[in-house]
């Protein structure tokens, strides 16, 4: 992408500036507020810019403790807003610790612009002090790259970079600034936002009318649609067309971890998340469908597990803004490339123009079987004499805040959060694709930072939150008002699962309790509330405690140190696959009793797998 395309200016006068007042002033023009960052010496000419202006009141730079706490909380930003989260560092190690919030947000498809210092442009590949080549390092994981070797392309290029990040597919764009750039004098012209044309790149946005009619046919003529919705969903903002569509048609919802919130969870329609710890009924559903609308979703490992098994039997409608994805994992029988709010309006229209949907017989056996199997096996918090469970942790929290923002670290707390927590759309903030510990409490920073009044949450775990424990500082620094619960079981709480489960209990290097901090000292280190809970008693007004204080809060809720998190299926197994499934509430007679060849189980026969074991029957 070069020079070469059209732009609109904002003012036809250029104004001799330096390279970094191009880019501040460029960034102030396209709507940017907060910018998480750190300095460092190949960035200071853009750091002494941005003095100025935030002591003209035009942005506002967000000191973090880590460079990595920069790209996460513009991350969490950027998810909880929908605007391009931004985030800078300096060059050389400044630069490498962005690299794995990078690729978080790359890989989860959250717009962001990264800005790097580099080193001066002469002294570039000599192997100066602090010099990496972070253009080279991050190819494979941003949506694009510059190389600034002019200031006065500053705002072209800041322009083109805003436009890439958010349109088609979002993603992370890398703009490394070399220190020279930034202190020289250029004839400044303010690019217009949006006015960038890229030759060749030019996103679909709606549907083919043709594929819109046999995916309308598809689903009139279904008896037992599934709608299977991604992250891609959230990013359309399509959760009102996708509502439609299933109220419509009485289509059974299921989400993937990206997709929480594009559909209420407590609607008779929802079935929850599905994958390798979904729940039993949305694995079911999915195995057992005839027709399977992927709206947003990518068909990856954690969702569909044993891949040529699932959905095996269903037909296949695929709705993305990415053609690449399309096909890439499961060949659909109706692949439909545009925007997905947009295609659902087309969609939804040409329904209305055939006079189809309301029949409210035909999916009703499905939605009864459905029911059947969300009986026999619900999603319940267990209880335990004497002990906290983790999952009635997260309940509280989502009986006391149904509506807060909630962000994750990763593991078994994630799962326990994504199962039991039921999210309006984009307030679930969550590494889903990278799968990235040490995320959730500067997601939290940037989700707080975007909506100041708002009630955010992080869960976090004992391992986790060790990963960057010293944006405690920056909370602390900005009085951001984010409350953490540490699910602390002394664990690597997942590692230990899979090393339970599969690698014959053999804990290697996944016990955590030995070395762990007192967190409430630490908290009170950081000048923060410290509190710890470790009974069911005071869970209630603990939680209560926890978000009426004014300022950030670090509770740490001490649980069951053994519990698992089910259900869970296996590497290399269908969903319908699943171990540790709740016991059938229903009473077995002989007739409908069955035993499980593999385990000698006895249970009732509502599908073809063993709930203990989950081999075929």
């Amino acid at each position: 992408m070069t020079a070469t395309q059209p732009v609109s200016i904002v003012n036809a006068i250029a104004q001799r500036q330096t390279g970094a007042y191009a880019l501040l002033d460029s960034l102030h023009r396209h709507g940017v507020q907060h910018i998480f960052g750190y300095p460092g010496g190949a960035i200071l000419p853009i750091y002494d810019e941005i003095y100025r202006f935030e002591a003209a009141g035009k942005i506002e730079h967000i000191l973090v403790r880590h460079e990595q706490g920069a790209a996460h909380a513009a991350d969490g930003y950027a998810r909880a807003t929908g605007q391009v989260g931004v985030c800078f560092a300096t060059s050389g190690p400044g630069a490498t610790n962005l690299v794995t919030g990078i690729a978080t947000a790359q890989m989860d498809s959250i717009p962001m612009v990264v800005v790097t210092g580099q080193v001066p442009s002469m002294m570039i590949g000599t192997d100066a002090f602090q010099e990496t080549d972070i253009y080279g390092i991050t190819l494979p994981i941003v949506k694009h790259s510059y190389v600034v070797r002019d200031p006065a392309e500053m705002s072209r290029i800041v322009a083109e970079a805003f436009y890439i990040a958010a349109s088609g597919r979002p993603g992370v764009v890398l703009i490394d600034i070399p220190k020279d750039i930034g202190a020289k004098m250029c004839d400044y012209t303010p690019v217009a936002p949006g006015s960038v044309k890229l030759p060749g790149y030019k996103p679909t946005v709606r549907g083919n009318f043709r594929q819109i009619d046999q995916a309308v046919q598809l689903i009139a003529k279904s008896h037992q649609p599934l709608l299977y919705v991604g992250g891609g969903s959230i990013s359309a903002s399509a959760h009102e067309e996708i509502k439609q569509l299933a109220e419509l048609f009485q289509i059974p919802v299921t989400t993937t971890l990206m997709g929480k919130g594009a559909f209420n969870e407590i609607h008779p329609l929802s079935v929850g998340m599905l994958g390798m710890h979904g729940t039993a009924y949305a694995n079911w559903a999915v195995t057992d469908c005839d027709l399977l609308i992927a709206v947003g979703a990518r068909f990856d490992d954690r969702v569909a597990g044993k891949l040529e098994e699932f959905a095996a039997t269903a037909k296949v409608i695929h709705i993305d803004i990415d053609p690449a994805e399309i096909g890439k994992n499961r060949t659909p029988d109706v692949p439909i490339v545009g925007d997905i709010k947009q295609v659902l309006i087309q969609l939804l229209q040409r329904v209305r123009e055939l006079s189809l949907g309301g029949n409210l017989d035909q999916t009703r056996p499905w939605l009864d079987t459905i029911e059947g199997w969300r009986a026999d096996n619900p999603l319940v918090a267990p209880s335990y004499d004497g002990l906290l469970a983790p999952q009635e942790v997260v309940v509280e929290c989502r009986r006391q805040a149904p509506d807060a923002y909630y962000t994750t670290d990763v593991g078994q707390h994630q799962m326990w959060a994504a199962q039991f927590l039921n999210n309006l759309p984009r307030h679930w903030i969550s590494s889903a694709g990278l799968g990235t510990m040490g995320f959730g409490v500067p997601a939290a920073m940037g989700v707080q930072k975007a909506l100041p009044t708002a009630q955010v949450i992080c869960i976090s775990g004992d391992a986790s939150f060790q990963m960057n424990l010293q944006e405690l500082g920056t909370l602390k620094h900005y009085g951001l008002n984010v409350k953490i619960v540490i699910i602390n079981n002394g664990w690597q709480g997942m590692v230990r699962q899979w090393q339970e489960a599969f690698y014959e209990e053999n804990y290697s290097s996944s016990e955590m309790a030995p070395s762990q901090p007192d967190f409430m000292l630490l908290a009170q280190a950081y000048g923060i509330k410290g509190m710890s809970i470790n009974n069911r008693e005071d869970l209630p007004d603990a939680i209560a405690a926890m978000l009426a204080h004014d300022g950030p809060v670090l509770l740490n809720a001490q649980v069951k140190r053994n519990e698992n998190c089910y259900p869970m299926v296996p590497t290399g197994k269908s969903n319908a696959e699943m171990v540790g499934l709740a016991k059938p509430k229903r009473s077995i007679s002989g007739a409908l009793a069955i035993h499980c060849g593999s385990c000698g189980a006895i249970h009732s026969v509502q599908h073809k797998f063993c709930p203990d074991c989950g081999s075929h029957q």
